[in-house]
């Protein structure tokens, strides 16, 4: 129980760290915001104002760049490049150890949905989310509490066919918790959430996550990421209408057998 708690604080202060850096980033010098701002001050009179705001800038890239040093020289288990990402099996994230939950699995699980979040955001245009671990890890939790019978199922699903369709309903449940968890979330506006844009970004999980369970996780990383995102997208209405439905878990999995079924 202690232990959990642990981690639960340190899942919250990582998050809490990036919101920080977050902010530090937005008020670099060289932002490109600041940096048109600074552009066009150096076109008119100086004021105390405005060498404020420089200096400013400039101690939030010393802090920025600082940061990143001390990021680099920390020993910490990530990916070498955005499309090393690797994704396992739902067995993987939520086998059990014998006396309950293993930590090791929801740990992997935040570990490998973030950089996994993070690469597809490097390769959308659309914006850039902050991702959340402690958001990933509630949607582990609740997997595991309301879906535990799904998964039980893959201890005895060992047919090919068998496992798609244990893989399709799992992908379509982890889809809907991860949107109501909301691990992925992109700047605040007026309208409220885009969830349009939340489905683009989080169905490529889920779906990579169905791939590895039904047993194509030997492909390369860069390779299951370029799969999941294109499929995605293709299916992109489909998924989206479907999440929709009043049976959304049942009208997912259809969509998510499908693609199961035809991806190598």
């Amino acid at each position: 129980m202690l232990r959990q708690i642990s981690e639960d604080v340190r899942v919250n202060l990582k998050d809490r760290l990036r919101d920080v850096r977050h902010v530090i980033r937005q008020s670099r010098h060289d932002h490109a915001r600041n940096a048109a701002v600074e552009a066009e001050g150096r076109n008119s009179p100086s004021s105390p104002a405005k060498g404020l705001e420089d200096l400013l800038g400039h101690a939030a890239s010393v802090v920025d760049d600082a940061m990143s040093l001390a990021e680099a020289l920390v020993p910490h288990e990530r990916p070498a490049s955005a499309d090393a990402a690797t994704v396992r099996s739902f067995e993987h994230y939520f086998r059990s150890n014998g006396r309950g939950p293993s930590l090791d699995g929801e740990r992997a699980f935040r570990r490998d949905m973030y950089y996994l979040a993070k690469a597809i955001a490097t390769r959308k245009t659309t914006g850039a989310p902050r991702i959340y671990e402690a958001s990933l890890a509630a949607a582990h939790a609740a997997m595991r509490k309301r879906h535990a019978d799904l998964i039980a199922e893959l201890d005895i699903a060992a047919e090919p066919d068998e496992r798609v369709a244990v893989a399709a309903v799992l992908s379509a449940a982890l889809l809907i918790e991860l949107v109501e968890h909301r691990p992925i979330r992109f700047g605040e506006s007026a309208q409220g959430r885009n969830l349009d844009l939340e489905v683009r970004f989080l169905a490529p999980l889920a779906l990579a996550c169905g791939l590895a369970t039904i047993g194509v996780d030997d492909l390369p990383a860069a390779d299951m990421l370029e799969i999941t995102m294109l499929a995605a997208d293709v299916r992109h209405d489909r998924i989206v209408q479907a999440y929709g439905k009043a049976d959304r878990l049942g009208d997912l999995t259809t969509v998510f057998a499908v693609l199961l079924a035809h991806l190598p």
